[in-house]
């Protein structure tokens, strides 16, 4: 009933009735363009309040949508008063398929809720009304059959009953098997074996200069979604240092309601450091410039890391956490063309290679309206467009534990996505850092280049490694999803199902005086003072899994050995 609605829908009146003591219409209701994210159906609204009392509709069979052949929806109000109009039931059904052909095979999933004897005016405590972070009631699946069949509102039907049995004769065949496991292991990386899972699968084999083949083994125990510890360890090896690499990490939820959790971990290994502006001291976070198996240039600018770390995280209220953690890493070179040396007198003679540094940060971050899924001490999260704020501040120790440093840097993320009716989805991203401080290559803010074939997000597509290092920067980037809208309105590509992607980013960042003067890297710095930045335009969905993005290059082009155009892909699972 929205008053923008008549540019995507028509409307045609078909009936009017009274339903209980309201005058109601009856009004059809379908879509204006094919391949639009769009429904059909029905609904019958009150003459005077303009509240729905029931509703109809069903998604359309051209909507560009993946691995969904069907949605319908029913629902159904109640008249409380003039103003008020209460949901009694709410009825859903999808019909996921591979495509939406009229005999493909595919899972119906049904979900109907109802709502009766609602309760106004008792007045409760505050906390009534505070939300818990974490509510999972184990109770209720502990309650029997005749509980269920004496409370339900509405028996279930005979094909309801025998859901269960269906599902466990499923669980025996072996096409069906055969395909949950390959859809788990794309969808979340891993193949399970009981209760380990091995993986992830996609960093079993790499390449970069240094270590030359690598290959990777490692996994996370799992023994269900909700699970209040967890595993992790992998291990590596590099045919061409001929070293073996690995790490370990453990983390432990204390307390469910508020989720406080304990973690830490080791990992050495060798990185590609400078990947990502804002970072976390996660053990296992190995970037996927590390290792890729094809790059456009060079890859030999490789660091060993030695890190451990341990952290405590709690989430006093929902999608607001807080984590705190100590952290010690151990950086030098692992390439013998590549130097992270500094100067640690005044007259600049004496050099040194490595870099011992403690650190403890603080972080917080906001995510309102992030829908999470399972309780467990990792979660998966919804593909919702959600805003994220995050903000990290860290304290270099010098002395402690042999540190070299001392500094403090604080760093700010903001993501805000913008739904912009039927034209699809705006992302902006805010970028933000500065270290206080005289601190050598090792620690600094280096732009993130991206010499893969692949996406990488919040990196520069047609930036080389280490082009571009700071102490203070500034980024904001930009992009639109139209989901598809442009090319719906071609005919010969209407069928094709893909999503226009336009973008374009640009960072600012400067280097003080002091730290250009310990610089013995040989690297020589510059810095982004007058502002870079490159645009792109992509093509997504294609076949359902693959996005293709081409990037341009719009400053700074007659710098030796520069990428002024580049060709980026991806791969995942998206509806």
């Amino acid at each position: 009933m929205s008053k923008t609605g008549i540019d995507t829908y028509n409307y045609v009146l078909r009936d009017s009735a009274f339903i209980g003591k309201k005058w109601c219409y009856n009004i059809i209701f379908y879509p204006r363009r094919k391949n639009e994210l769009t429904f059909k159906g029905d609904f019958w609204v009150n003459d005077t309040t303009f509240a729905i009392k029931s509703l109809n509709m069903a998604a359309t069979k051209s909507a560009n949508i993946n691995w969904i052949k069907d949605i319908y929806i029913e629902q159904e109000f109640d008249v409380l008063n003039d103003s008020v109009f209460l949901l009694t039931k709410d009825y859903m059904m999808s019909d996921f398929a591979l495509n939406k052909k009229e005999k493909s095979k595919g899972v119906y999933g049904k979900r109907t809720t109802f709502y009766q004897n609602h309760q106004f005016n008792n007045e409760k405590p505050v906390s009534f009304y505070k939300e818990e972070v974490n509510y999972n009631n184990d109770e209720i699946y502990k309650k029997s059959d005749e509980y269920w069949h004496k409370n339900r509102f509405e028996n279930l039907s005979k094909d309801e009953l025998g859901v269960y049995k269906m599902l466990d004769t499923l669980k025996t065949v072996r096409k069906f098997k055969q395909l949950y496991n390959l859809v788990s292991i794309l969808g979340t990386g891993y193949a399970q074996f009981g209760h380990f899972d091995y993986g992830p699968i996609f960093s079993s084999f790499g390449v970069n200069e240094v270590e030359g083949l690598r290959l990777r083994v490692g996994g996370r125990t799992f023994f269900s979604p909700d699970d209040a510890w967890r595993l992790q360890g992998y291990t590596a090896y590099g045919f061409g240092d001929n070293k073996l690499k690995y790490g370990l990490s453990g983390k432990w939820m204390m307390n469910k309601a508020n989720r406080i959790i304990l973690s830490g971990g080791n990992r050495r290994d060798i990185e590609q450091i400078g990947a990502s502006l804002t970072t976390t001291n996660d053990v296992l976070g190995r970037s996927f410039a590390s290792s890729a198996l094809f790059t456009t240039g060079s890859n030999g600018k490789l660091t060993n890391i030695n890190l451990s770390n341990v952290a405590l995280e709690i989430e006093p209220v929902k999608n607001l956490t807080f984590q705190t953690g100590f952290s010690y890493r151990t950086l030098v070179s692992a390439s013998p063309s590549f130097s992270l040396d500094y100067y640690i007198d005044q007259a600049r003679t004496i050099t040194k290679r490595d870099v011992k540094q403690s650190e403890v940060n603080l972080q917080v971050e906001y995510t309102p309206n992030r829908k999470a899924i399972g309780f467990g001490v990792e979660r998966n999260f919804v593909d919702s467009p959600y805003t994220r704020l995050f903000v990290n501040y860290s304290h270099g120790f010098k002395g402690l534990l042999n540190s070299d440093f001392k500094y403090e840097k604080v760093q700010l993320y903001y993501k805000q996505p913008i739904i912009i009716g039927p034209l699809g989805r705006t992302n902006v991203i805010v970028e933000l850092g500065k270290t206080f401080g005289t601190i050598p290559l090792g620690l600094m803010s280096v732009i993130p280049g991206n010499q893969t074939y692949f996406s990488i997000d919040n990196t520069f597509s047609n930036l080389n490694f280490y082009e571009f290092v700071t102490d203070q920067y500034a980024t904001l980037q930009w992009n639109h999803n139209f989901g598809g809208r442009l090319f719906s309105r071609i005919p010969f590509m209407r069928k094709l199902n893909w999503r226009e992607i336009i973008g374009i980013k640009g960072v600012y960042g400067t280097i003080s005086d002091a730290n250009r003067a310990i610089n013995a890297s040989g690297l020589v710095y510059r810095a982004p003072e007058t502002p870079y930045w490159e645009y792109s335009a992509g093509i997504g969905n294609i076949f359902k899994v693959f996005r293709i993005d081409f990037a341009w290059r719009g400053n700074y082009l007659n710098i030796p050995d520069t990428q002024k155009f580049s060709v980026k892909g991806s791969f995942g699972f998206y509806f």
